[in-house]
């Protein structure tokens, strides 16, 4: 249920010093404490998880459930009109603590971040018919529900 060396887990057992803004029994929010913006915050599931695919439903709608709370009084109180979320899922896509959380970092014109296409300097070329393929695979790979 929680990893030892885990700093979220830590923060989740009270081990570790946090700004915690709200909680439930599955998912907590707290402020960053490497924060991108004023008001950058996290939301965590109370449980290890490292990537998404491994959270359980109950736990992916709690998680979201504080996301969707969080993002209006975030961005009223850091004086903002927008808002990225963002998570990164998995080492190479710049996970950089090895369990599951969502960025809400609020946005500026002028913070110069940029969209999300702005992160990725060599972007493949793809065919119509490249996608066609990639979209039926996938399909196939989807569980029922």
């Amino acid at each position: 249920m929680f990893n030892s060396a885990c700093i979220f887990c830590g923060i989740i057992l009270g081990k570790r010093p946090s700004n915690i803004i709200i909680e439930d029994n599955k998912a907590i929010a707290f402020l960053d404490a490497f924060p991108l913006a004023v008001g950058h915050t996290l939301v965590i599931p109370k449980k290890h998880f490292s990537k998404i695919q491994d959270m359980s439903m109950d736990y992916e709608s709690a998680v979201f459930h504080l996301v969707h709370r969080l993002v209006g009084p975030i961005e009223k109180a850091a004086r903002v009109d927008s808002s990225t979320i963002a998570i990164h899922n998995g080492k190479e896509a710049g996970q950089e603590i090895d369990h599951v959380h969502v960025h809400i970092v609020p946005r500026t014109i002028h913070d110069g971040a940029g969209p999300i296409h702005s992160m990725f300097m060599k972007r493949p070329v793809i065919s119509s018919a490249d996608l066609n393929q990639m979209a039926n695979a996938l399909r196939e790979k989807l569980q029922p529900c």
